[in-house]
Formats: C-alpha cells, structure tokens, sequence
C-alpha cells in the first residue's frame, strides 16, 4: 500500500512539473531568433554582473593579507587605503578611464565616453553592466601597490596616486591590450590581466617603494634585513581565500558570456584552481629548502603567485600546463622575495613579487604553452609555433614594465616634491593609525611603538 501511495505521488509531482514547463516548452518552440538572442544576452549580463561582483569582493581579500602582514599600529590606515582605492578608481575609471581603455581613438588611447556619454558596451552585455566589470578590475591594479608601499606612504598622497593610476595609466595599458589598440593589433594575448592588472600594479608598487624607501629599522648596517613580522597571519590566510574565490569570478568571468555552453568558462576555472594549487605546494617546498621550515606566509603567496600567473594564459593552454605554469610561479616569487631583501627593496607584503614578477611570468607563459585551437592567434613554443607568439608577448610585456616604470616614477615624484610621499620618522614609528586617523584598530591591546 505504501508503494502504491508513493507512486501515485511521484506521478502528481511529475504533471505538476510537466504543466509547469509546458509554457517555456511553447515559447521555446514559437521563439524567433530576436527572442532567443534577447536570452543569450541575458545570460551573458547576469554572468559578468556575478563575475563583478565577485571581482569586487577580492578588495576584502587583497586588505586581509595586507594588514595581516604588517604591524598592528598601520591596520586602520592600510584599510582606509584598501577602502578609498575602490573608490578612487570608480571615480577616475567613470570620468575618463573608460573612455582611454575602450573609447574610440588610436592605437595608444582612446578618446570618446567621457563620463560614459556616448560610450559603448565592449561585449554582448548592456554598457553599465560592461563597466561595472571593468571598473572591478581597475580597483584591483590599484590597490596591490597599498601593500608595497605600506607603512610609511602618507594617505592623501595615496589617493592622488589611485585616482590617477585608475584614471590614466591603467587604462592606457588596458586600451593597447582589450581596447584595440596597437598591442591587440599585433595579437598580443591576455585573457584576465597577467599584464593589464597585475603587472602594472606590481610595477608600480616596485617604482614607488623604490622612491619610498625602506622602513625605519627594515635592513641592518650591513645591508642584512631585518625581519619586520606581520602581526595577524589568521588573516592572512582568511584574505587568500578570499581571493582565490574571488578569482573564479576574475578569470571565468573575462569569457563575458556562456555563449559557448559553458565550455571555455569550464576550461578557464579548473585552469585557475589547478595553477594555484601547484603555486602553493612549489611555493612550500621552494621556502622548507631554503630556509629549512615551511614558511606560512610565503606558502600562501605562492598560491597568489599560480593565481596571478595563470591569468593570462588561462584560456589558451591545458590543464596540465596550467600545473607548471602556477609551479614554476610558486618557486619564482618564493625566490623574488628573497632578491628584493638582498639589494634592499622593501616591498612588505610582497607585492612585486607575486604580481609584478608573476604578471611578466604569466604572459609570456601564453607564448610558451598557449594552443591556436583555444583561440590563440599562433601556436606556443613548446607546439611547434616558433617563437612568434612568444616574440610578440615578450614585446608587449617589456612595453607594459617600460611604461609603468617611466610614468609612475613621474608621478611619484611629482606627489613627493609637492605635498609629501613619506610621513615623519616619528609618526612611522608612533604608527600611521594614530598619525594619520586618531585612532586604533585595537583599541585596549597594547601597540608597541618603538619598532
């Protein structure tokens, strides 16, 4: 009786479903090609608003692994900066910066959207949903060099910085690259922004804490560094995390669309997971040799370093070369960081070395490993391609550095000689919490401000 009863359920939950999806069954039958292309972008705007959203989320991750790694007396400023760096660069990237990146012009700039007035859409999604997603992306170049010159950089010489960062420089990087500008014309490669986001940030944060300088007390008199430990790596594995989730939404959203069944957005994720998993083991191996314990923090920026490397390539190679890819970057930025302390680039957190070195790594690894049957416009060395492909990434990514070098060394220059770059010894070692805000991130817990 009981299996009787349970059948004739199962049959009353089937006609409900069946009267329930015959109205999409008709309408998909009766539907024209307008009305099916209507959902296709409809599709496509849902996808790059939740890839956006998810991009714009990494701005928690990118200030957990940057206050984890400093001291406890800069939290407040350096998330004041990670805060005012989103909205720095919405301000600039809606003035001007999408109208440079995507707006007609030539094949340096462009010129035409200011204010999004006359814009268009880059893809098969409404403009400001197009924006939206790009405008993520601006914030993210912006705020890796908060962590790079952490500690020591006034605030309002900071916004000055992001605003014209998120304004100018990036989207002029941005319209050579997916803007269609001379880099595009020449068939330069990168999906999700190995060069565009992630080498001009890690650029710039190498240019400024050059002129920056080190931190008081950072490297001995013989040039020996001293170790400056972060004082929270809880939160530092927390903001990886974050990250890497928030990666899923920066590198499969970069497809702008499922017009393809899912297929290339498939591809892009288990290519982003695999190259981070292969950064953080290599990145763990590469420290436990060198310094004879498996290192927490350098670990967990391998595991940014296979993120960032794979964010070029990660649509035009193989699973298995996304593992050497991300390998091979898990070891560089180990590797890196131990080049800055030795001719005394003190980078806190590691910002060049995992965007800056595994930026350049990522691209020209397109030129290495990259395959014409995933769109790739020539095959990669290591396929028979020659070194065409890898010539011309090469090019690109060497321009990008030069660029970046050039302009934001003018501009920190410019920001030093007119209203400061660096704040007082004294007001460094009180902790720009107090100098710059009036007030504590843990208020009641003993700061120590002497070091």
């Amino acid at each position: 009786m009981n299996g009787l009863r349970k059948y004739r359920v199962g049959q009353i939950v089937l006609l409900g479903l069946g009267l329930c999806l015959w109205p999409v069954v008709a309408w998909a039958g009766e539907a024209g090609a307008a009305d099916i292309a209507q959902l296709s972008r409809a599709l496509d705007t849902v996808w790059v608003l939740l890839a956006a959203f998810l991009v714009f989320f990494m701005q928690a991750g990118f200030g957990m692994v940057e206050i984890g790694l400093i001291r406890a007396k800069n939290t407040c400023n350096l998330l004041m900066k990670n805060t005012l760096d989103f909205c720095m660069a919405s301000l600039g990237f809606f003035i001007c910066g999408y109208a440079i990146m995507f707006g007609r012009g030539n094949g340096f700039l462009g010129a035409q959207g200011w204010f999004l007035i006359g814009a268009e859409s880059g893809a098969n999604v409404p403009l400001y949903a197009f924006w939206l997603f790009q405008a993520a992306f601006c914030g993210a170049a912006a705020t890796i060099v908060a962590g790079g010159m952490a500690e020591r950089m006034k605030f309002q010489s900071y916004m000055v910085y992001s605003f014209l960062i998120s304004a100018i420089i990036y989207p002029i990087i941005g319209h050579w690259v997916w803007g269609g500008g001379w880099l595009a014309q020449l068939n330069f490669a990168d999906f999700a922004g190995s060069s565009v986001v992630h080498t001009v940030g890690g650029t710039a944060a190498l240019i400024g804490t050059i002129i920056l300088k080190p931190r008081l007390g950072k490297y001995k008199p013989d040039g020996s560094p001293n170790v400056i430990a972060g004082h929270n790596i809880p939160l530092v594995s927390l903001g990886v995390f974050i990250l890497w989730f928030g990666w899923f939404g920066f590198n499969p959203g970069s497809t702008l669309g499922v017009s393809d069944g899912g297929k290339t957005i498939a591809l892009v994720a288990i290519n982003t997971n695999l190259s981070a998993v292969a950064g953080t083991i290599c990145a763990m191996f590469t420290v436990w040799a060198i310094g004879g314990k498996p290192d927490l923090s350098l670990t967990l920026n391998g595991a940014l370093a296979g993120l960032v490397a794979i964010t070029a390539p990660c649509a035009f190679v193989s699973p298995g070369a996304s593992l050497i890819i991300g390998a091979v970057g898990g070891i560089m930025v180990v590797l890196a960081t131990f080049m800055l302390d030795k001719v005394q680039v003190d980078d806190p957190v590691g910002a060049f070395p995992v965007h800056g070195v595994n930026g350049i790594w990522g691209t020209l690894a397109v030129g290495l490993f990259g395959r014409q049957a995933l769109g790739l416009a020539n095959e990669g060395l290591f396929y028979g391609g020659g070194f065409t492909q890898l010539g011309v990434q090469a090019l690109g990514i060497f321009s990008v550095v030069a660029f970046v070098l050039i302009s934001m060394g003018l501009i920190f220059k410019l920001i030093d000689v007119t209203i400061g770059l660096r704040v007082s010894p004294e007001e460094e070692l009180k902790g720009l919490d107090i100098g710059e805000h009036g007030m504590e991130a843990y208020s009641g817990f003993q700061i120590f401000t002497t070091q």
